[in-house]
């Protein structure tokens, strides 16, 4: 607490908002730590093992599901990628999320951060005190940057417990719930954005 106090000075606040000019200029440490919303650098919590390995065994499960859909309908490439940074929007301030796996169009590596335009779904895990976030501010940010599907993630002790996928409804700009997954002994079939086989023997036992 004394750390904080010590911190809390008029110096050491933000000068200034930041631009997506200026975040391709800042050291990519700092970008790992932080997102930006509306041009402020908001500090990202460190994710617990089981979130981390709940992104990573969805991420895999997504890009089974995304290579499998390239070889059937040969209709565009798609790539899966985790915690990484999408620009939801530049103006008038930027925000800049880091989802913590998303599925977009194929894109090359030096475009950073992302372009939401690109992107078909985004996953968060909820995380102790992130669940307002998550659940909130993602869930109007990301409908707003027009990014199609959105699911949310629930871990219980050490296993994902349940999975809310939402859409877009493009006329209103805001997500509507389209489908509740709950843990079951069987593989749970998704078919928007793309056909998906949600494997819930992959989502338990997170940590060991």
């Amino acid at each position: 607490m004394s750390e904080v106090l010590d911190w809390a000075r008029e110096e050491n606040l933000q000068p200034a908002p930041i631009t997506v000019d200026i975040w391709k200029k800042l050291p990519e440490e700092f970008c790992r730590l932080v997102e930006v919303v509306n041009g402020e650098a908001v500090r990202a919590e460190s994710p617990s093992r089981q979130h981390q390995k709940a992104a990573r065994r969805i991420a895999d499960l997504i890009e089974t599901a995304a290579e499998l859909h390239m070889g059937r309908y040969n209709d565009g490439c798609l790539d899966i990628d985790t915690d990484f940074d999408v620009l939801l929007w530049e103006l008038p301030r930027a925000t800049i999320r880091r989802p913590d796996v998303a599925l977009f169009d194929c894109a090359p590596s030096e475009l950073r951060p992302l372009p939401a335009s690109k992107v078909k779904l985004v996953v968060e895990i909820i995380s102790p005190g992130t669940e307002r976030v998550d659940t909130a501010d993602k869930l109007a940010e990301y409908a707003l940057a027009g990014i199609p599907w959105y699911w949310i993630v629930y871990v219980v002790d050490n296993d994902v417990a349940a999975i809310e996928t939402y859409v877009l409804d493009h006329v209103l700009n805001q997500y509507r719930p389209h489908q509740k997954l709950e843990r079951s002994d069987e593989i749970t079939p998704v078919d928007l954005p793309i056909a998906i086989k949600v494997d819930w023997k992959r989502l338990t036992q997170l940590a060991r």
